[in-house]
């Protein structure tokens, strides 16, 4: 039963999706930040009204136009911060753990692993020439 469990997690499906809904998550709020911070500035260059942080004001005499550059720095730095506590606390230790007890299976060898293996095939049958089947 645990090594089912165990079987789940290294298959590495579960804490990519993880890893993948967390990022996508923070960009979510960069891209508010950014709709809010820039574009409805834009917009509001057409009516409305307010003052806010650290920014700058796109028509002097509307309080609506000004431009949150704070909203933005703090949103990009979160998205920062969030991947790099992801990165250090769950795929870094994820990987560690995975090249340490995971197997590697045939699939995640290399091509060079692959032809490496052929020439040595080749080598034990006594033959330098590959099979007829594999001959153009």
């Amino acid at each position: 039963m645990l090594k089912g469990f165990k079987d789940f997690l290294m298959r590495g499906n579960v804490i990519d999706l993880a890893v993948a809904v967390v990022m996508g998550t923070a960009f979510v709020a960069i891209v508010t930040a950014f709709t809010n911070g820039i574009v409805n500035p834009l917009l509001a260059i057409f009516g409305g009204n307010g003052d806010r942080s650290l920014g700058f004001r796109l028509v002097s005499d509307k309080p609506a136009t000004y431009v949150e550059v704070g909203d933005i720095i703090t949103a990009c730095i979160n998205f920062a911060l969030i991947a790099a506590v992801l990165y250090f606390v769950l795929v870094m230790p994820y990987t560690h753990a995975k090249n340490r007890w995971g197997k590697v299976s045939e699939a995640t060898k290399t091509e060079l692993e692959l032809l490496a293996e052929i020439r040595d095939l080749l080598e034990r049958n006594g033959s330098s020439e590959p099979p007829a089947s594999m001959r153009r």
